[in-house]
């Protein structure tokens, strides 16, 4: 990290399997040295960052704690017509990425849409009665222990949080909590297989693999996470020069919160970080 071309950065790696974290309540999804140890993160874990598209974890994970609470279904109309929540959820609405202008018919294609995120704090409010912000903070912030994390506009790119909060939420998608295990199962698998599209900043993929709110590494290359994550990687990057990832198979997890945009730098620096991670991991031992 200390090469990264950027002024502030703040990273951290968690494993699953361990003892609970020092606040007792992350159980078995923990830093080496509790919450924020300094022998698993670096940086300063109070700054605030603008997430950009990691936004979209946090927003999609909100839609989903809906579902199960019945607000909606993920079979729902939303957004244009055949169109339903879980198509806005795994970008294949057929919405362009800003613009309420279909490009394609509902599941016939991976378009990546901010507008389609947008529909689904609209239609969460619609049908809630709640402002998104605030089921957002209701949902997830507040039970994860979020003190210092805000949606300032858009649910696709407007969520500020430091590492501290993203911490406790990747420890939530290690060791699930809020979510059913089926309902958590389904939004980490691939949604509607099969399909093309281009993954922002790397270009044409195929298949583009996606699951609800979470992008799927899958077989994509090239890609922002290593050569050693697992096909079951998921997670999102952001265009602020923002990643999380989970990779099932090490049982680890990855935040990096810098702030600077996403660039070549990035292309460059996070697939070394992540395979150097992984490996980290894995020459540990550390039981998962």
């Amino acid at each position: 990290m200390a090469a990264w071309p950027v002024e502030n950065a703040a990273v951290a790696v968690l494993v699953s399997g361990g003892p609970a974290d020092s606040a007792g309540d992350a159980p078995g999804a923990v830093t080496a040295a509790g919450p924020v140890g300094d022998a698993w993160s670096v940086g300063d874990a109070g700054r605030l960052f603008r997430l950009a598209s990691v936004s979209k974890l946090l927003s999609a994970y909100a839609v989903l704690i809906a579902v199960e609470e019945g607000v909606f279904a993920l079979d729902d109309p939303a957004g244009p017509p055949g169109s339903t929540v879980a198509h806005l959820l795994a970008h294949t609405s057929g919405l362009e990425f800003a613009g309420s202008r279909p490009r394609a018919e509902p599941g016939a294609r991976r378009i990546y849409s901010n507008t389609g995120f947008e529909l689904l704090g609209e239609t969460l409010e619609k049908a809630s009665g709640i402002a998104f912000p605030d089921y957002l903070a209701e949902s997830v912030f507040a039970p994860l222990g979020m003190g210092s994390s805000e949606l300032r506009g858009s649910p696709a790119h407007a969520v500020w949080s430091n590492l501290h909060d993203m911490i406790r939420f990747a420890a939530e998608l290690l060791a699930p909590r809020l979510l059913a295990p089926a309902t958590f199962a389904l939004a980490t698998s691939v949604a509607f297989p099969g399909l093309v599209g281009v993954l922002p900043g790397f270009g044409a993929q195929k298949p583009n693999d996606w699951g609800l709110g979470f992008e799927i590494r899958g077989g994509k290359q090239p890609h922002w996470t290593g050569s050693t994550n697992s096909p079951a990687t998921f997670g999102h990057f952001g265009r602020s020069g923002t990643f999380l990832w989970v990779d099932p198979a090490p049982r680890a997890a990855c935040v990096a919160l810098t702030d600077r945009e996403f660039g070549t730098w990035a292309a460059q620096a996070w697939p070394v970080l992540s395979d150097d991670v992984v490996a980290a991991v894995r020459a540990a031992g550390i039981p998962g």
